[in-house]
């Protein structure tokens, strides 16, 4: 049985209807950038995550980096992020000029350690960016102690985690502001790229509407040197499609995730993740721990089933940031956890059949696997 990581055209099919229609009401509205579309779905996002305001950009990067520059926030400034995370994270502090400042990661939950933030604080320290990875929201209350402390601001970056709960609030609403992508593997995902920032600060969400777009409200009168990062209307139509599906489906992968957890507890030295709880996961992806994760993955592999590893490569560990202060500092649970971490397939749209598939598959390894590797 062949089990895939990911099938997008599972969730395409699904809902071709509804995606039909919003492609035909696009086409016949002949606005195609900054239209009704995004607005409405702007409004829509903000009312679902709970925030007053909602700005869509071109990408979840964007939505970091606008959201730091409408801070004020750029050369001088250092901002605390995670050893563990996707790169973006740390190329949007890079790119307002500020200094990226690593922190070592929870062995429970792989976000930051709010004591490893507070730490890395110095007076040169302007703002946190918890990531909430692979859909687990980061601790939010301890973090804002920490920012609240040393005056700092905290921008959630919610890129994995749409519909995922803190204290039953929702990501996107947890900080000051927070930044979603919509890259299509995303629980909410375009049919293209596309980001937002969410935030209760007017002040904040009207500097991102200006950094967008050129710096400019009104047409050729730039008051700033703003950028070009615009949702189109077309994929926020999309969208508006999938914001209605996305509690029904992030549900499907919550089963999914009890499924995993119920069949693999006892399987020897296999770490499941744990959502804590405080937090409801998004589920984004399902992400396990094994000392022989190499030779786990290659006889998932064999038996037809696809993994894949977020993220072999801690960020300060990249060519990218080679030669960097941050390169040469050791992160414990981060460097462990990136020989370890493998994530197995999660989606609304795999069948129990084929997560147990996976299951019986990591069973076996466990019996007798590694003697056939």
């Amino acid at each position: 049985m062949k089990t895939p990581f990911l099938d997008l055209r599972a969730a395409t099919e699904e809902l071709r209807g509804e995606l039909d229609e919003a492609y035909r009401r696009v086409m016949a509205s002949g606005w195609h950038v900054l239209g009704p579309e995004v607005e409405a779905f702007e409004r829509e996002l903000a009312a679902y995550c709970g925030t007053s305001h909602c700005v869509a950009v071109g990408s979840g990067l964007d939505a970091l980096h606008l959201s730091l520059r409408a801070y004020g926030i750029g050369p001088g400034d250092e901002v605390i992020v995670p050893a563990h995370t996707f790169i973006a994270t740390w190329l949007a502090v890079s790119a307002t000029g500020a200094t990226p400042v690593g922190a070592d990661v929870e062995e429970r939950t792989y976000n930051l350690d709010p004591a490893c933030v507070e730490a890395a604080v110095t007076p040169r320290t302007a703002a946190i960016i918890p990531v909430h990875l692979y859909g687990q929201p980061a601790d939010m209350a301890a973090l804002g102690a920490v920012a609240a402390r040393h005056g700092l601001r905290v921008i959630e970056d919610a890129a994995q985690a749409h519909g995922a709960e803190h204290h039953g609030r929702r990501a996107g609403a947890l900080g000051g502001a927070a930044a979603f992508s919509f890259y299509p593997v995303k629980n909410l995902g375009a049919l293209g790229d596309g980001g937002a920032v969410t935030t209760n600060d007017g002040q904040l969400a009207a500097a991102v509407r200006l950094l967008r777009n050129y710096g400019s409200r009104v047409k050729y009168q730039h008051e700033c040197q703003g950028v070009n990062s615009r949702l189109d209307e077309l994929q926020a139509a999309f969208l508006r499609v999938k914001l209605r599906h996305l509690d029904a489906w992030n549900a499907r992968r919550a089963r999914l995730a009890s499924h995993y957890a119920e069949e693999l507890a006892d399987v020897p030295d296999l770490v499941l993740p744990s959502a804590g709880a405080e937090a409801s996961s998004a589920w984004h992806l399902y992400v396990v721990r094994h000392p022989c994760r190499d030779a786990l993955q290659q006889y998932l592999h064999r038996l037809g089933v696809a993994t894949m590893i977020h993220y072999p490569v801690l960020p300060p560990r990249s060519p990218a940031y080679q030669g960097a202060e941050q390169a040469a500092r050791f992160f414990p649970v981060a460097d462990r956890l990136v020989r370890d971490i493998l994530s197995l397939p999660m989606s609304p749209h795999h069948t129990s059949a084929e997560i147990s598939h996976v299951v019986a598959s990591i069973r076996q390894f466990g019996e007798r696997g590694r003697l056939a590797v």
